[in-house]
Order: structure tokens, then C-alpha cells, then sequence
């Protein structure tokens, strides 16, 4: 990582989400996504068993700042990344990556083999992000997402010896 970007993930941190994350997370999600997820839905996820959930924080005189957050689900030897989103304020600055390595490793502990995601056709920084994590490009889902109506590419990493 060159060392302009190092420096800025160092004021950044990940944690496991907590409750008190969630209005955060949820101002995040409808910030980040044409078809958010409700409160409701992130907060069912702090209590599905086959959830990991992480938040990336900046420390601030008031608390922690959640700027980011990923959620990946585990089950067998098989994970899927469901959702990751970054603060536009925050991007390029190595958050996404942390994020997903944080749930990738989470996962992996789980005894997850391989894990899987789908991202729309046109998030070209998402698809670099996921590529440089190892992702490979393995299908595609027709008129997958609502709102716009796009394409799904679908990515599969191995998790194996990782």
C-alpha cells in the first residue's frame, strides 16, 4: 500500500457493529444505494448467527465516526459479501478494502472454502476493489438489481490457503 494511502487508513479502524451503529449504518446505506436496506433488515443482521458485520470508524472527540460497513454471510464452507458501503466523504482511502478483508478473514475463521458477490455491472471502482482482493469474474445476472434495472457481474474468491 503506498504510504499516502497507509497514512489515511491509519486514522480508520474496524469493529464489529453495534446496535448503537445502526442509525449510522442505515444513513449510509440509503446514502450509498438505489434500493437501501430498511433499519429493520441491519438490524436483523447483528442477530442472524451466519452474520458478520463490520464497521469502519474514525475516532472523534464525540465518539466513533462510522464511515463504513460490510456485511458478509457464512454458512458450511461457502460466503457471500452482501452488502459493503463507504461513505463518499471517505472513499479512496482504503476503506473498502479493509472492510472486506475484515469480513473475509471473519468468514474464513467460519471455515468458509470460497465466497461469492455480486456487484452492478456498472460500479467499475467496486469491481477494481473486489479484483484487487482476489476477486475473478465468474457470471452474469441478468437485469439483477431494481432501481436502475442492471446486470449483476458475479465474483467468486477462494478462500482456501488464504
Amino acid at each position: 500500500m503506498p504510504a499516502s494511502r497507509r497514512a489515511a487508513t491509519d486514522q480508520y479502524r474496524t469493529r464489529a457493529a453495534q446496535r448503537e451503529d445502526l442509525e449510522a449504518v442505515h444513513v449510509l446505506e440509503r446514502l450509498c444505494f438505489s434500493d437501501p436496506w430498511s433499519l429493520r433488515s441491519l438490524a436483523e443482521e447483528l442477530d442472524r448467527a451466519t452474520s458478520h458485520f463490520v464497521v469502519a470508524v474514525r475516532g472523534t472527540e464525540g465518539g466513533d465516526e462510522v464511515v463504513g460497513y460490510a456485511i458478509a454471510h457464512a454458512a458450511a464452507d461457502e460466503a457471500e459479501v452482501a452488502n459493503v458501503a463507504v461513505s463518499p466523504t471517505h472513499r479512496g482511502q482504503g476503506i473498502g478494502a479493509m472492510l472486506v478483508q475484515g469480513v473475509l478473514a471473519q468468514v474464513r475463521a467460519a471455515g468458509a472454502l470460497d465466497c461469492w458477490l455480486e456487484v452492478r455491472a456498472s460500479n467499475e471502482a467496486a469491481r477494481a476493489l473486489y479484483r484487487q482482493l482476489g476477486f475473478d469474474d465468474v457470471g452474469l445476472r441478468k437485469r439483477y438489481y431494481a432501481r436502475p434495472v442492471e446486470d449483476a457481474v458475479v465474483m467468486r474468491r477462494s478462500l482456501r490457503g488464504a
